[in-house]
């Protein structure tokens, strides 16, 4: 029988895991594997547990949770025979999405069952391991933001983009590849192993797990014109249509800043010096990922309610940001207001 161990986290995301450990009792193949689940009980420790169960040999360790906790165990079991299985159960979910992996815990666990084995690539940033994007600019300023905000959610994160997107300033970096050097004033610049940040948010929509590549994703300045198109594009995989983006594909990034600053690994936020160096390491993980068969069954139901969550997520977006700017009007107005009645009373 191979060995499976469950590493759940009990803070993170928004869903019950509770219910995914009940469940193993009842979908897991007990004739095929024998399991056994663990707790974390502080950050970091999902790294302490995968790392001692790829050194006694275990078959596959599950991370049971979002990218933060499948970044944990995934970077203990780089380049052993251990395979990584995905439960999602986070705030965005980006691996699992990227892999095709259901949302739905009892699917999930059906692909645990299968025992399909592939082998992707994954990256590092200064040395730190990601394994769907990394990057700095806006996007590790926000992660910052939402990683001290107390609570989790995609409604969480759209707060966070809009109230600092008001105030937030471009800053210029210089990018050398193994093709030459360029520079740029960026908003963010996204490194993508896989496709999205989460959610279905396509940052680096043509980014492949298996290629040996990562992909480059620039957004130079812009105007609150090219909010409305930046945003669709984003959930709708085009993203590198718009005419703010640039994109290209390399093996290995040097990154030159004019100060230390904010960057995030798969949305986890970290400061680093100025000068950082991003790299794809070519076929380092052992993932359990669903059959061709499955997959194309997920993509007819998946894509039209990627769609619609899409086009809800906009407009979330959007309410709060109507809702943001109203409240600047009244402050404003309040202060004036203020004011004129002290000129009055003087």
């Amino acid at each position: 029988m191979k060995k499976v161990i469950f590493i759940f986290n009990p803070v993170s995301g928004t869903q019950d895991k509770e219910l995914v450990l009940h469940s193993l009792n009842d979908v897991l193949d007990k004739e095929k594997y024998c399991f056994e689940v663990l707790k974390t009980e502080r950050a970091g420790h999902a790294v302490e547990i995968a790392a001692q169960a790829a050194a006694d040999g275990v078959d596959i360790v599950v991370a049971v949770g979002g990218d933060g906790t499948v970044n944990e165990i995934a970077r203990s079991l780089i380049h052993t025979n251990s395979a990584l299985g995905i439960i999602p159960s986070g705030s965005g979910n980006g691996l699992a999405r990227h892999l095709q992996i259901p949302m739905d815990m009892h699917k999930a666990l059906d692909i645990i069952n299968a025992g399909l084995v592939d082998v992707i690539d994954y990256g590092k940033i200064n040395d730190i391991p990601f394994f769907c994007t990394c990057g700095m600019g806006f996007d590790a300023f926000v992660s910052l933001k939402f990683a001290n905000a107390g609570k989790r959610g995609l409604l969480t994160y759209l707060e966070k983009t809009l109230q600092e997107s008001l105030t937030y300033r471009p800053e210029t970096y210089e990018l050398e590849t193994e093709d030459g050097m360029q520079k740029h004033k960026a908003f963010l610049i996204a490194c993508g192993n896989a496709s999205q940040y989460g959610n279905n948010a396509y940052i680096t929509p043509q980014a492949m797990l298996t290629d040996g590549l990562m992909d480059v994703t620039i957004l130079e300045p812009f105007t609150v014109l090219d909010v409305p198109s930046l945003a669709y594009q984003l959930f709708n995989k085009t993203i590198d249509q718009n005419s703010r983006i640039k994109t290209f594909r390399c093996e290995k990034l040097w990154i030159r800043r004019n100060k230390p600053g904010v960057i995030h690994f798969d949305g986890d936020p970290m400061m680093m010096e100025e000068n950082l160096s991003v790299e794809i390491i070519k076929k380092g993980l052992k993932v359990i990922v669903p059959h061709e068969k499955i997959k194309e069954n997920l993509n007819v139901l998946q894509k039209a309610q990627e769609y619609v969550n899409g086009l809800r997520q906009i407009n979330d977006l959007f309410v709060e940001d109507i809702v943001q700017r109203n409240r600047s009007i009244i402050n404003k107005n309040k202060q004036l207001i203020k004011k004129l009645t002290k000129k009055n009373e003087e």
